[in-house]
């Protein structure tokens, strides 16, 4: 099978992922195969890829948001059939044994497993997963367009939750990718009005289109205060004007997996009257049941591009360079 490999971290201008044939994965016990139909790009494997995450495994496949058909089982694997239409997502497996998984906060497990970092990914033509790590995939999803709820949404989608803001309330996305253009389409859903602060003026003109009430540069003060808002870009810098634009007791919730520091605070001016600043660690598999089921549900429209296999190298500089709109999808 065709599959693009990371032999050894690096920046992506020099192209660190080799398109190569390997043999086809065996399924092995409790897991299933999946031939892949698509697989979305994600910042996450930007980051395994040139080494901002600690490599857990060379060589390895990247990719952790692929959709498509079941065509092998393993031992003792029944929760789906040959042929079901599945999701691969980051979470890959947690021990159910520490305090976390028993008190069912599965994300903060001690010795978690994630797809694409711990074992390969989705940017191949076959890949295996645990059984009890899939997801079965709405029909209300093509293929290509579902991939982005697997990670960008199941993240964001975390991220609004722990930024506290209620239906109808007041939300603010820091950076507009992936994630936050299924974001604002939840929350739009939820009757929320959406303040987006972003740099990149083709990623402003996707959340104007998408319903944003106000869109503004990156550090700049939305009009109103807000009730809470997420970060989602990896910018340290942006944690302090998002908190000076919350309401008191707003919250802000830091979405992503890799952050450059935050730069020294005010008390007075950031924290004070109850304002609160959270992170986001992966998710647990109910976040992503629960979002697969409201998206669909809500018409959830994910805009994609999809791109050749082959081409991953360049498809991830451009998402490194803030070129891709909405979420840029490998076809194998």
């Amino acid at each position: 099978m065709k599959a693009m490999v990371l032999a050894r971290p690096g920046p992506i201008a020099t192209r660190p992922l080799a398109l190569v044939d390997r043999p086809e994965p065996e399924a092995g016990p409790g897991e299933v195969r999946v031939a892949i139909a698509a697989c979305a790009v994600c910042r996450t494997d930007l980051h395994v890829i040139e080494g901002d995450l600690p490599s857990h495994r060379l060589p390895i496949v990247p990719g952790h948001q692929a959709v498509g058909q079941v065509d092998a089982m393993g031992a003792g694997a029944s929760r789906f059939k040959l042929g079901d239409r599945v999701g691969i997502a980051w979470l890959r497996g947690t021990c159910g044994r520490c305090d976390a998984c028993r008190r069912g906060d599965e994300n903060l497990c001690v010795s978690p497993l994630f797809t694409g970092w711990d074992a390969d990914g989705g940017y191949a033509e076959r890949a295996v997963v645990p059984e009890a790590y899939a997801y079965p995939i709405p029909d209300a999803f093509g293929d290509a367009e579902a991939t982005p709820l697997l990670c960008a949404g199941i993240i964001g989608y975390r991220a609004l939750s722990r930024s506290r803001v209620p239906a109808g309330g007041r939300l603010g996305l820091y950076g507009f990718g992936s994630s936050a253009h299924v974001v604002i389409q939840v929350a739009r859903a939820r009757g929320c009005e959406v303040y987006v602060a972003t740099r990149d003026a083709l990623h402003r003109s996707l959340a104007e289109e998408l319903g944003a009430r106000w869109v503004g540069g990156t550090l700049d003060v939305p009009p109103v205060p807000l009730d809470g808002a997420i970060v989602f870009a990896p910018v340290g810098e942006v944690v302090p004007p998002a908190l000076r634009a919350l309401r008191p007791g707003g919250t802000v919730a830091i979405a992503g997996i890799h952050l450059s520091d935050v730069p020294a605070m005010s008390y007075a001016d950031h924290l004070f009257q109850e304002r609160t600043l959270t992170s986001v660690t992966a998710n647990t598999r109910a976040d992503g049941e629960a979002l697969l089921v409201e998206a669909a549900a809500a018409g959830v429209a994910p805009r994609v591009t999809t791109f050749p296999l082959a081409e991953a190298n360049e498809v991830l500089r451009a998402l490194a360079e803030d070129r891709v709109r909405g979420t840029a999808v490998l076809l194998p």
